[in-house]
């Protein structure tokens, strides 16, 4: 009974969260990759080096999200940890909807149980996936990153994370169209009503509905299933540009949506589309064509 000796390198995609109208529930993997190096050391504590996003801000001790996620997961797991070092390349962009916390968290998780080897107890992908939810507060972003493809999760009856991964019909290109400001996930949560009227809730359930089968079966739906009255306008406040942005390309029939707490837009379409969707991009945003990324967290 052992721990891996040498390094471990994960790759995690990005992911997009809600769909419009799949709050806390619809999650989608995008072809945008952080990666994670993580070894044990014979030096005490822990030693962090970042590369892209966040490098001139984040820690490089325990404090950071990867080492504080992977020293829980050890916890979880039996497994003691005398030293740990880890490399981060981040390419998701903070604070923009687009899951790099959610990214940050499952790769920390499978890099732990990667290292901890044969040792201590043993945790499988649900285990995985309850872990990771319960850190990040929801199960939508690190379902995707975890499990890849189109995925939808829910809170069973006794508080767990649960989820399912569904492939999606191949002629789906996401555009994403990132803006140069950031927003506060907890900010922008917290502009959410505790109430919503019963006629929006049902709205929202049919549309939901509606979105596993345009994402499956018929994209010519998405518009229609992307289509939200729970979330999306309360949030207006927090980023008003992206929020005109989902207004005007949906005026143009494109499925935008907020990509989970924004603030990123997140477009659905296809390969005849793709070129009309990518010129309609704001002065103040990026755009970037993207996949869905078939594959979740894994070891390189």
């Amino acid at each position: 009974m052992s721990k891996v000796s040498g390094a471990v390198r994960v790759v995690v995609p990005a992911s997009s969260a809600n769909l419009g109208s799949g709050f806390d529930s619809a999650g989608l993997a995008l072809s945008m990759f952080d990666e994670i190096e993580a070894s044990f050391t014979d030096k005490p504590g822990v030693q962090v080096d970042v590369d892209g996003e966040g490098r001139n801000s984040l820690p490089r001790d325990e404090n950071h999200l990867i080492a504080r996620v992977m020293l829980k997961t050890f916890a979880n797991l039996s497994v003691p940890v005398h030293g740990l070092y880890l490399r981060c390349i981040n390419r998701i962009p903070h604070g923009r909807g687009l899951g790099s916390s959610a990214a940050a968290i499952s790769a920390a998780v499978v890099a732990a149980r990667a290292l901890a080897g044969t040792q201590g107890t043993r945790m499988d992908d649900e285990g995985a996936l309850e872990l990771a939810s319960s850190l990040e507060g929801h199960p939508d972003n690190v379902a995707a990153c975890l499990y890849g493809g189109f995925t939808v999760s829910w809170i069973d009856e006794n508080s767990l994370a649960r989820a399912v991964k569904i492939n999606a019909h191949e002629s789906i290109i996401p555009v994403v169209m990132i803006p140069r400001f950031e927003v506060d996930t907890e900010q922008a949560r917290a502009l959410l009503p505790s109430h919503v009227p019963h006629r929006d809730a049902a709205y929202n359930v049919s549309r939901s509905a509606l979105l596993v089968h345009a994402m499956t079966i018929d994209p010519d739906y998405l518009f229609e299933a992307t289509s939200d009255r729970i979330h999306q306008e309360y949030r207006r406040p927090s980023m008003q540009s992206a929020s005109a942005l989902v207004t005007s390309l949906r005026m143009k029939n494109h499925a935008a949506y907020i990509s989970g707490s924004g603030p990123t837009v997140c477009i659905l379409t296809n390969a005849e589309k793709v070129e009309e969707v990518i010129s309609l991009v704001p002065e103040e945003f990026e755009a970037q064509q993207l996949e869905i990324a078939v594959a979740g967290a894994s070891i390189q």
